[in-house]
C-alpha cells in the first residue's frame, strides 16, 4: 500500500500542476466504490483545479486506494489511477473497523425520535461552527428552523435505509421538492451531505469543498436544519439544509 500511495505522489508530483507532497495520504475506509454522479472529473490531484485525467460515467466501479482530506485516489479497470471528490462516490464495501461497530440503524435517536426537535450534540456542533463562520466572515448567523431540522433528519435517514448517497432521493426528490412536499416555503434552498465518522470532520469536509463553503457563506439564506444519523458504512451521514424567507 505505501508503495501505492508513493508512486501516486510521483505522478502527481510530474503533471504540470503543483502538488503539496506534504498531504498526508490516509486509508480510505473501504476498497471499493462507484460513481453516484451523472458525470465524474476524475483529477491529478485533490481539488477541482487540478487537470482531468479521466471522465466517470454513473455507476463506474472504482478500486479505492487512498484519500487527501475529501478526496480519494482511485484506481479504474484499465488501471488508470487519479482523485475524485468523496461526494461523488458511494462505498460497495467497507473496511474500517471504525465503521464496523454499528449495524442497527434505529439505534440512533435521531431515527427513532424524528418529532424530538431538540438538536442532538452532532447536530449543535454543526450548527455551532457553521455560526461561527459565518460571524467571522461577517454574515448574519442561521436561525434554526425546526420543520427544516425535521426534514434533514429524515433525507439522512433516508440516504442510510435505501443505500444511497446524493442530493436526488428516490423517495423524496430533490431537496427542493422534498421541502414542499413537507410545507415548507422558502425564496431560496441549499443542502449540503456528508458521510464521515464525526461531524467536526463533516464541517472541515464542507469548508474544503467550493460548492458547500458557498452554501455555509451563503447570504441569501437566514435559516437551516441539520439532521445526523448513524450509519454502518460512513459513522455518520449528515444533512444540512439552508433556506431563505
Amino acid at each position: 500500500m505505501k508503495k501505492i500511495f508513493l508512486s501516486l505522489l510521483i505522478v502527481l508530483m510530474l503533471t504540470s500542476e503543483s502538488y503539496a507532497v506534504a498531504s498526508i495520504v490516509k486509508a480510505p475506509g473501504f476498497t471499493k466504490c462507484t460513481v453516484n454522479t451523472a458525470a465524474l472529473n476524475m483529477r491529478c490531484g485533490p481539488s477541482s483545479n487540478y487537470k482531468i485525467v479521466k471522465t466517470l460515467k454513473y455507476g463506474t466501479e472504482l478500486k479505492a486506494i487512498g484519500k487527501i482530506n475529501s478526496w480519494y485516489i482511485v484506481q479504474t479497470s484499465d488501471d488508470t489511477i487519479g482523485m475524485v471528490s468523496g461526494w461523488y462516490i458511494s462505498p460497495v464495501d467497507n473496511t474500517s473497523s471504525q465503521n464496523n461497530t454499528s449495524t442497527n440503524n434505529t439505534s440512533n435517536n435521531t431515527t427513532t425520535n424524528v418529532n424530538d426537535l431538540t438538536m442532538t450534540s452532532d447536530e449543535q456542533t454543526i450548527f455551532d461552527l457553521v455560526n461561527e463562520t459565518r460571524k467571522n466572515a461577517g454574515l448574519s448567523e442561521l436561525k434554526l428552523d425546526k420543520e427544516v431540522l425535521k426534514v434533514a433528519r429524515l433525507k439522512s435517514q433516508d440516504m442510510v435505509n435505501n443505500n444511497y448517497f446524493s442530493h436526488t432521493s428516490p423517495t423524496y426528490g430533490t431537496p427542493f421538492q422534498m421541502l414542499k412536499s413537507f410545507g415548507i416555503n422558502y425564496k431560496s434552498a441549499g443542502e449540503n451531505i456528508a458521510g464521515y465518522a464525526t461531524a467536526k470532520a463533516a464541517f472541515e469536509g464542507w469548508m474544503n469543498s467550493s460548492g458547500h463553503k458557498a452554501n455555509i457563506l451563503g447570504d441569501s439564506y437566514n435559516y437551516t436544519g441539520i439532521g445526523v444519523v448513524s450509519s454502518p458504512r460512513y459513522g455518520l451521514i449528515l444533512t444540512q439544509m439552508f433556506i431563505g424567507r
